[in-house]
């Protein structure tokens, strides 16, 4: 019984939100030009320490065997920066899954938002998702959607490795991205 009004609860939280956005594209019109923003920050991914970003979440009988370490899957919740140092301001935090998907070289497969917890973008969310072959020294993403001041985002992400230890499996990445949205 105590269940039911939780439900209740909810579920018109849902309807309101979902009139919200309903109702959005109409009452919005004004703001439905499409602006570009351009964004530089940096990904601390750190397996190492007593407090990691980023997990093992499974691993296939055959990982152990390969060389890519195909079927390993991570989850990470990155800092995202202003600078390259952990020190440097938080900008938001890089969460999703990534994956090693690529049998014959090494390929991940990522699916990620960046949330944004400072700053005009404080709020917003975007969604990237694509593959990642880090061994290559300049790699690209799909921005694929977003939320708040990038609501139906479009675009892409660029990483390059700014520091990598492969004995702790600790990387910073310096991220671009260009986005597309109303």
């Amino acid at each position: 019984m105590e269940k039911l009004p939780l439900f209740l609860t909810l579920l018109s939280l849902s309807m309101a939100a979902g009139n919200e956005l309903h109702e959005w594209p109409g009452n919005h019109r004004h703001a439905m030009t499409e602006k570009t923003t351009h964004l530089h920050f940096y990904l601390h991914d750190t397996a190492s320490g007593k407090n990691p970003s980023v997990v093992q979440v499974a691993r296939a009988p055959l990982t152990n065997k390969s060389p890519t370490l195909f079927g390993l899957l991570n989850i990470m919740d990155d800092p995202l920066t202003e600078g390259p140092e952990p020190t440097s301001k938080l900008v938001g935090r890089g969460q999703g899954l990534y994956a090693s998907a690529g049998l014959d070289e090494l390929g991940l497969l990522m699916a990620w938002n960046v949330v944004f917890k400072s700053g005009e973008y404080n709020g917003s969310s975007l969604t990237v998702l694509g593959r990642n072959p880090s061994t290559q020294p300049l790699r690209e993403m799909s921005i694929v959607g977003g939320t708040g001041v990038f609501r139906l985002a479009r675009g892409v992400v660029t990483f390059k490795t700014y520091f990598f230890n492969s004995s702790a499996g600790d990387a910073v990445l310096e991220v671009d991205a260009v986005a597309f949205h109303f």
